[in-house]
């Protein structure tokens, strides 16, 4: 399973190092979950500076892609050179964003009537682009997921790993990252969530 974590100058840490952190846990079932851009180096929101694992064209034969969000994510969603750049095809592979990462699926035309998921900053461009917003953390339907606010990368990774795994591997992958004394229940809060949507 290839994993692409779509990252953009000025980007969210929590969105991209959470799933990217979850999803390769499952690295043991030959999973790679890579940081990928159209810049070699990128920083975030708050000055942290990276390289970048993959280049964006990687996330057109990834098995998985996921768009996190940023401050420049609307600037991004603006820019008709770079967009071409992404072909995906959800009829082979499970797309996924969260807060202004939703804009970018809009833009590039996968949720046109479906409704999503974003942050209450990127509601208002998002439903300009004809989309409806839910008062919810995580939707999807087939192989497209959105999700709004920055700890909702926990239910994308979780909806990634039981939708292409089993629920044995995913609990097993959650065991490491959830925390001490609330394994249990928190393990069944992230994957309660997300099961409704699996079969779907």
């Amino acid at each position: 399973m290839k994993i692409a974590i779509v990252t953009f100058q000025g980007f969210n840490e929590l969105d991209s190092f959470i799933a990217a952190g979850m999803l390769n846990r499952m690295q043991p079932h030959g999973w790679e979950a890579c940081i990928t851009s159209p810049s070699e180096q990128i920083t975030s929101m708050n000055g942290v500076t990276v390289r970048a694992q993959q280049p964006l064209e990687f996330a057109n034969q990834a098995d998985v892609v996921l768009f996190g969000s940023g401050v420049m994510t609307r600037d991004f969603a603006n820019d008709p050179e770079l967009l071409a750049r992404l072909q995906l095809n959800p009829a082979r592979q499970l797309i996924g964003a969260q807060c202004s990462g939703t804009l970018l699926m809009a833009r590039l035309g996968l949720i046109d009537k479906l409704p999503a998921c974003t942050d209450q900053r990127t509601k208002p461009w998002v439903e300009q682009a004809g989309i409806e917003v839910l008062d919810a953390p995580f939707h999807a339907s087939g192989n497209l997921a959105t999700a709004g606010g920055c700890l909702s990368a926990q239910y994308l990774a979780s909806w990634v790993m039981l939708k292409r795994s089993s629920e044995t591997a995913t609990r097993e992958a959650l065991d490491y990252v959830v925390p001490v004394g609330e394994k249990a229940s928190y393990t069944n809060k992230l994957l309660d969530t997300v099961r409704p949507f699996i079969s779907g």
